[in-house]
């Protein structure tokens, strides 16, 4: 038995010697696969790639439109400065300092000489009223609009007073009374204005002085028959006035003027003409006073 024991442990022994070279010789044996070097660009490709390298980007399309400047609330012209201050003005309700306009305007720190300018233009403007310093109240600026009018009462005496039933725009009266809408809407309702209006927008565009005692009511059998009766057309209508002896409105006083005709003028008879046949004056007869 101790025999075999010794020869199978010697054949293990050789195994396993033999086992390890082999796998040495495989990792030794084995060799990495050759890398294959990146293909060199062809004329073609480096052309066509430098082109897009050196085409232009152009830049994304905004929405800014730049054939208006800009109005970015600041102006250098002292015409700017002055267009701003009345707006400003204008949407304030109570009378400012030339203080609070210049710092508004940001021009406080520019110099004595442009503020008594500023001041000067601001005093003659149309569109400024002017209150000079009393004592120590300071002088005071106020935007004045076309008509003196902030309330509905005050529309109201001021259609009452005129002379003559005129109208008066809407845009004139916001100009100065933004709400002038809302008021003549409710006066409108009331029967105290007559107001003519847009077609696209329906927003008022004239008003007038109206009187709800002038309204009276007419029945409703009379209106049907009023619009029930048709009017014959207006060249139908013109014609028959006409043969009564009735000129249009738009022909009255117009006389027509008889045209004259022009006379030709008659042509003169030639003074001084050459007598001949003298030697025949016994025979014949003198016709000369028959001449015309």
């Amino acid at each position: 038995m101790s025999y075999l024991q010794s020869k199978v442990q010697s054949f293990n022994a050789n195994l396993g010697n033999v086992a390890g070279k082999i796998s040495n010789k495989r990792t030794v044996g084995a060799v990495a696969p050759p890398v294959k070097p990146a293909p060199s660009p062809t004329p073609s490709q480096t052309s066509e790639t430098s082109r897009n390298d050196l085409k232009r980007k152009r830049p994304a399309p905004s929405d800014v439109v730049f054939s208006q400047p800009k109005d970015t609330g600041m102006g250098n012209e002292i015409g700017t400065q002055i267009t701003y201050a009345i707006e400003f003005l204008k949407n304030k309700n109570t009378p400012q300092k030339l203080s609070d306009i210049l710092s508004y305007l940001s021009l406080q720190t520019r110099d004595d000489a442009y503020k008594d300018l500023f001041r000067r233009i601001m005093i003659k403007h149309i569109k400024v009223n002017y209150k000079p310093s009393q004592g120590d109240a300071p002088s005071l600026f106020s935007f004045k609009p076309a008509h003196n009018i902030r309330s509905a009462e005050t529309l109201l005496s001021h259609l009452q007073s005129q002379r003559t039933f005129e109208g008066l725009s809407v845009k004139e009266l916001k100009d100065g009374w933004p709400e002038a809408e809302v008021e003549i809407d409710q006066l409108e309702a009331k029967g105290k204005l007559l107001v003519t209006r847009n077609m696209k927008d329906s927003h008022a565009r004239m008003v007038w002085l109206d009187d709800p005692s002038l309204k009276f009511h007419i029945d409703e059998d009379f209106q049907s028959l009023w619009h029930k009766t048709k009017l014959p057309e207006a060249t139908v209508l013109a014609a028959e006035l006409e043969s009564h002896g009735l000129q249009p409105a738009n022909k009255t006083g117009l006389v027509k003027k008889p045209t004259k005709v022009q006379e030709k003028p008659k042509r003169k008879a030639r003074a001084g003409g050459k007598t001949t046949n003298v030697h025949m004056a016994g025979v014949l007869k003198d016709y000369s006073h028959l001449k015309k």
